[in-house]
């Protein structure tokens, strides 16, 4: 599939699940990352601009600058994006779970700030009857580099059956495609330049943890949609102890995949 057929994918299943559920407004989170930039922008193609509602949720390592490229983001696309703060929210449960165990760092302080953001989402989710969309992409969701009941969380995923490479590549396309037909590029060039990173903890980088994700991505491919085995990947060149940490989480996580949204399948 060229960019443009995946592209036309993701938004046609996305807006298929909406008119299926009869659902016809969206609600997601705006971090001001590549990931939620692109729902963004296919949320608007399938519901209009009216009916897409952005909430930045800053927690206490988000960046000034994520929050700007957010507000840029929406003011490009014609859309609402207001700030709901969860410092309060996950100061509670600090205080509630520190006599239990360590809030103050640690992957139980990093989950506990994504399930407060999926809180306030889903809260306004059911008080306005928007559908919660979910941002997470596939790369993420077969490490598993993803938080049960945080951003797992929504209807749907349109951005769930892409690589995260291709996020970044379907993001360049969508600019350059804007441009080209004299519109803005939806998307702020310091999105597409910034190291991803979730703001969990200080100085945080997904790749710090993930390899870098045009690494990753081949080997992920070439396991998971070609199926090639363990050894047969070795065989390809693949470093050995690479093919056994990924295809290890990959196997590990079948648990939080089964537990995710639906998206649109996209052919690699």
């Amino acid at each position: 599939m060229d960019m443009e057929a995946k592209y036309r994918a993701c938004v046609d299943g996305l807006a298929s699940f909406a008119r299926g559920i009869g659902m016809t407004d969206a609600v997601l989170g705006l971090s001001g990352g590549i990931d939620s930039s692109l729902v963004a922008c296919m949320c608007v193609d399938a519901f209009g601009a009216d009916h897409v509602h952005g909430y930045m949720l800053p927690g206490p390592y988000s960046s000034e600058h994520s929050l700007v490229d957010a507000q840029e983001l929406a003011l490009n696309l014609g859309i609402r994006a207001e700030r709901i703060s969860i410092d309060k929210p996950f100061e509670a449960f600090v205080d509630a779970l520190g006599p239990h165990c360590i809030m103050s760092r640690g992957l139980a302080a990093e989950n506990t700030q994504a399930r407060c953001r999926m809180v306030v989402l889903m809260a306004l989710s059911n008080a306005h009857g928007w559908m919660m969309v979910n941002t997470g992409n596939k790369s993420e969701a077969m490490m598993g580099y993803s938080t049960l009941y945080g951003d797992t969380a929504g209807a749907f995923a349109p951005i769930g059956g892409l690589y995260k490479t291709d996020v970044f590549a379907m993001s360049r396309w969508l600019n350059e495609k804007a441009q080209a037909e004299g519109a803005v590029a939806p998307i702020p060039e310091h999105v597409l330049l910034k190291p991803p990173s979730a703001e969990l903890a200080p100085g945080q980088r997904d790749e710090d943890t993930l390899g870098s994700y045009a690494e990753l991505d081949r080997l992920l491919i070439d396991y998971a949609e070609h199926g090639r085995s363990r050894e047969e990947l070795v065989a390809a060149g693949y470093d050995a102890a690479e093919v056994e940490r990924v295809t290890g989480r990959v196997d590990a996580y079948a648990f939080k995949r089964a537990l995710e949204p639906p998206f649109a399948p996209i052919a690699y």
